[in-house]
């Protein structure tokens, strides 16, 4: 149940429709749904404004699809990370309009429409960057926002980054991952005015230490827009830069 089934649930209340008790009944089994293995928490839309999302490593097939049902029959929107061909196939029998981004790795059903007004890019340094922003953009959009893509415009040839720059700045929140030495969130942040969510990757030779090397030149940006995420975080980055999309509407 959402914030908007509650509120009409109590003014019906209010207006003697219903008894405080039988209310009371309807609310009562309502914040989770305990599945045994799995506490599924269903008042996180209501709370945060998204949903539970299912993070499918470690976690068996028949769990996945358990969590799945279970947060399916009360939210339009669903997303599960990190999964594979074998998971998606199982969860399209249960909901024919589940979708599968093969190079995020995300299973996702989309039914509620992201909003028309204002969107978020996700900036990617290089091709082999492209699982990490790809699950940036899908758990942006499967949260509501407009994304716009522009890939493979790292630092080694800057003028890639400036020919799509008109369309970058009027981003209300923007996404930046790279790998190699992460230089990228430095640039864009320069020259934005708008918050830059910087996203470190493995992708690069041994000095990169598995993304150590690029976390901390992101940790050390000189331009004060920029944050900075866990190494390979593109799902951090795409729920974050959604919240702040949310709350750039709401001033509109």
């Amino acid at each position: 149940m959402d914030e908007k089934k509650i509120i009409a649930l109590f003014k019906k209340v209010k207006a003697g429709k219903i008894s405080t008790h039988e209310a009371f009944l309807k609310l009562r089994h309502l914040p989770y749904e305990d599945l045994g293995f799995a506490k599924v928490d269903h008042h996180r839309l209501m709370r945060t404004g998204f949903p539970e999302v299912i993070f499918c490593p470690g976690k068996r097939i028949e769990q996945i699809v358990a969590i799945f049902k279970s947060l399916s029959r009360r939210n339009k929107n669903v997303l599960l990370t990190r999964a594979d061909e074998k998971i998606f196939g199982k969860i399209k029998k249960i909901n024919r309009r589940a979708a599968y981004n093969k190079v995020a790795g995300a299973v996702y059903v989309l039914e509620k429409k992201p909003a028309k007004s204002g969107f978020i890019s996700v900036v990617c340094a290089g091709t082999a960057d492209l699982p990490v922003a790809e699950e940036a953009a899908v758990t942006a959009a499967v949260f509501g926002s407009c994304v716009e893509r522009v890939y493979d415009v790292g630092v080694a040839g800057l003028h890639r980054l400036l020919d799509s720059f008109d369309r970058i700045a009027r981003s209300r929140c923007i996404i930046v991952i790279a790998g190699m030495d992460g230089v990228l969130p430095s640039v864009v942040g320069g020259l934005v005015s708008c918050p830059v969510i910087a996203v470190p990757t493995s992708v690069g030779y041994g000095a990169n230490f598995n993304g150590i090397a690029p976390l901390l030149t992101m940790l050390n940006s000189c331009a004060p827009n920029v944050s900075v995420v866990n190494i390979n975080n593109g799902f951090g980055a795409g729920y974050i830069a959604s919240l702040i999309h949310k709350m750039s509407l709401c001033k509109n």
